[in-house]
């Protein structure tokens, strides 16, 4: 019997074992073989790491905001320069290649890099003699403790859209990853002890449901920050709000691309494969339906097909531009909507199934479909499928595709390509989506302004990052002030000191 690594968690600074004696099978992907265990916490176990982490509260809430900022830049500085290392653990565990796992980190990163301005984010307001002699102030202060659970495909994009923020404006966390690739978040947790974050600040536990249920019901866990499905995003939204925690949770999607027909074809064909199967479709700003505004569909489905073929199928450690699934079971799923498709009548214009692949046989692999003509009825078109799916419905007009759009369940993102302005600012203003796109295919903002979607996409008021983030991970305190004696504090020359 082979014995695998154990990933244990990470509380207080250091590696913890906790009690439970459960755990689960981690695999590398692209060669179909276990290669650790992840451990997987009791609810005694998240107790244990949120007591480390309430007792890390007050020094780091406490900690001036030059002294934190320095620790946050460090941060950023050391995830720079090491981000090599962090790509190949989310290529061994999750499959993508490195060239888009560096992206991920990339984009992270962005989100600790505004975090470094949290001087200035976490300024209140002063009124001066608000009354005769009584001045009015507020004050930005941390919660406390915070749970943060992540999903599988983008095991430090994700995180890092909330923990920067979270530990910026004077929280502590803890992070629960998903379990199927773990160990990029024990890497950034090691990174933060290197920057010189205080011990118990930031501390990972592993786990299924019920480390998750430890986080949404435990009282001194303040807020949650979730990504995932729309079921588990709603359920875990209603758990956490009954807990009286504060919640944001981000839901699934089914992003539509609206091609009118004065688009540019090549650019709509470069843009909705990279979006469509980049990251082998499993991300929720993935483009899955392509609507085509009669008369392009048929020439646009021909430039699709063509760019296709020279896509190259295998290990994303090797010259590959998309690689396996994340486990044989969610591909055999994603598979399986290839035959809805036909069934249901829609042409499959190109089948994934038993791709060439420059990879070991048993890795779990599936090459980029295209389906044809999709009924609306179909689970193809309705279902967040999460994978290197892409579909393509017709419209007789722009009118028909956007009401297409908004009859929908999910408002994550959407884009409209077309050369005409005034229709591209009709489609921004009318559209029920929370980001858009115009001749840009994955509409994910830059990390000052914040990411979250509409409708089944998104539950609570809250978005990730941006000026949301802080206002999400901070209360406010008002003080009214009435001071009749100033008193003096004596001579000092000195420069003052942080």
């Amino acid at each position: 019997m082979t014995l695998h690594p154990i990933v244990e968690h990470f509380v207080g600074g250091k590696s913890f074992s906790g009690s439970s004696q459960r755990s689960a099978p981690v695999y590398d992907p692209a060669r179909g073989i276990v290669t650790k265990q992840v451990r997987l916490a009791s609810a005694e176990d998240v107790s244990d790491a949120v007591a480390v982490a309430v007792a890390a509260f007050p020094s780091w809430r406490d900690m001036s905001l030059a002294h934190r900022v320095a620790i946050v830049f460090r941060f950023r500085e050391l995830l720079d320069s090491k981000k090599g290392e962090l790509a190949e653990i989310i290529t061994s565990e999750h499959g993508k290649v490195l060239s888009d796992a560096l992206g991920e980190i990339s984009r992270g990163q962005e989100v600790v890099e505004f975090a470094c301005g949290l001087p200035h984010l976490l300024k209140g307001e002063f009124s001066f003699n608000a009354s005769t002699n009584v001045d009015v102030y507020s004050l930005k202060q941390p919660l406390g403790v915070v749970g943060i659970i992540s999903p599988f495909n983008f095991p430090a994009m994700v995180p890092m859209w909330f923990f920067p923020v979270a530990i910026a404006a004077g929280n502590t966390v803890i992070l629960k990853p998903s379990e199927k690739d773990p160990s990029a978040a024990l890497w950034i947790a090691n990174l933060w002890k290197e920057a010189g974050l205080p011990d118990g600040v930031f501390n990972v536990v592993h786990g299924d449901k019920e480390a998750v249920d430890g986080l949404l019901t435990h009282p001194d866990v303040k807020s949650i920050s979730f990504v995932g499905s729309t079921p588990i995003a709603q359920y875990v939204y209603e758990t956490g709000a009954k807990a009286g925690k504060r919640v944001q949770a981000l839901g699934g999607a089914k992003n539509h691309m609206l091609v009118l027909p004065d688009a540019d074809i090549e650019l709509v064909a470069d843009s909705a494969i990279n979006a469509g199967f980049g990251s082998a479709g499993e991300r929720c700003m993935a483009i899955s339906v392509v609507v085509a505004v009669d008369p392009v569909g048929d020439t646009l489905v021909e430039a699709i097909m063509k760019k296709m073929a020279h896509i190259k199928v295998g290990d994303g450690r090797r010259a590959c531009d998309v690689g396996p699934l994340v486990t044989k079971e969610h591909r055999d799923k994603v598979a399986s909507y290839l035959d809805i498709a036909d069934e249901d009548g829609a042409t499959i214009v190109v089948d994934g199934r038993g791709v060439d692949v420059d990879g070991e046989k048993d890795g779990f692999w599936l090459g980029p479909s295209l389906v044809d003509h999709v009924p609306t009825t179909s689970a193809v078109y309705q279902n967040e499928i999460f994978g290197p799916v892409l579909a393509v419905v017709r419209v007789k007009t722009y009118e028909e595709g956007v009401d297409l759009i908004n009859s929908g369940a999910f408002g994550n993102g959407t884009a409209i390509f077309t050369n005409d302005g005034g229709a591209a600012r009709t489609f921004v203003r009318d559209i029920e989506v929370g980001m858009v796109g115009v001749n840009v295919p994955i509409p994910v903002p830059v990390a000052y302004f914040s990411f979250g979607g509409w409708k089944h996409s998104l539950f609570g008021d809250s978005r990730a990052h941006g000026e949301e983030g802080f206002r999400f991970f901070t209360q406010q305190k008002v003080v009214t002030s009435r001071w009749l004696d100033p008193a003096h504090g004596g001579l000092n020359l000195g420069f003052p000191q942080t």
